[in-house]
């Protein structure tokens, strides 16, 4: 496949992810079905999901299903349980800082820790395809590392500046059960339930019983 043979392509340590970033993109789009997305307090949102062990066909189509999921919700990350799929993989298709596209995915990810200087905060507004229609101001680091493994099992380190470090961050969060807006004060957080309850997603959710 494209993607894996450029996935494999490595500066410094770090997955070359902007590369045939289109190109990529549609492939994995095309080949996939958009599913719709699973909305706070489905179940599948709110645990750690399983680690992927079987790097084959099936979790090809599924990273397929998740591009074409994530570009019919006009997303820039989707993580599988957002799709209902209780797996630790998420896609993206997200530009950083400097207005530099970055394509790819990252099987069982891991946050590595940053130094101290690293540890710079960006308290920039932040969203979810499973908060629909909310939206707050949230701190987090912005650069981002993370480690974990690509779509054939073979280990990779992508890193991120900016909208992109954040997009990292969000993205493994959702697969230890972690929504950006568990990060939120009460209030904060209530807020943004109240933004989703009056907002409509422009995208197919999947209704909560």
């Amino acid at each position: 496949m494209a993607q894996q043979e450029t996935d494999q392509l490595v500066n410094d340590g770090f997955v070359v992810d902007t590369e045939d970033c289109e190109e990529r993109e549609r492939a994995h789009r095309e080949r996939g079905t958009s599913r719709p997305i699973t909305v706070v307090g489905n179940p599948v949102l709110h645990k750690e999901c399983r680690d992927v062990t079987e790097f084959d066909d099936e979790l090809a189509a599924l990273i397929d299903d998740m591009f074409a999921s994530q570009r019919t919700a006009e997303g820039v990350g989707l993580a599988a349980n957002q799709i209902g799929v209780d797996l630790k993989v998420f896609i993206y298709d997200c530009p950083d800082d400097e207005g530099v596209r970055h394509v790819g995915a990252v099987c069982n990810p891991v946050l590595e820790e940053l130094a101290p200087e690293q540890r710079v905060l960006d308290d920039s507004n932040e969203g979810c395809l499973s908060v629909p229609t909310a939206y707050a101001s949230l701190a987090r680091p912005d650069y981002a590392v993370v480690r974990g493994q690509d779509a054939e099992g073979k280990p990779i380190r992508v890193r991120g500046t900016g909208y992109f470090a954040r997009c990292l961050q969000h993205e493994t969060d959702h697969l230890y059960g972690r929504l950006y807006i568990d990060r939120l004060s009460k209030r904060e957080r209530k807020d943004a339930l109240r933004q989703m309850a009056e907002g409509a997603p422009r995208y197919p959710v999947v209704p909560n019983d």
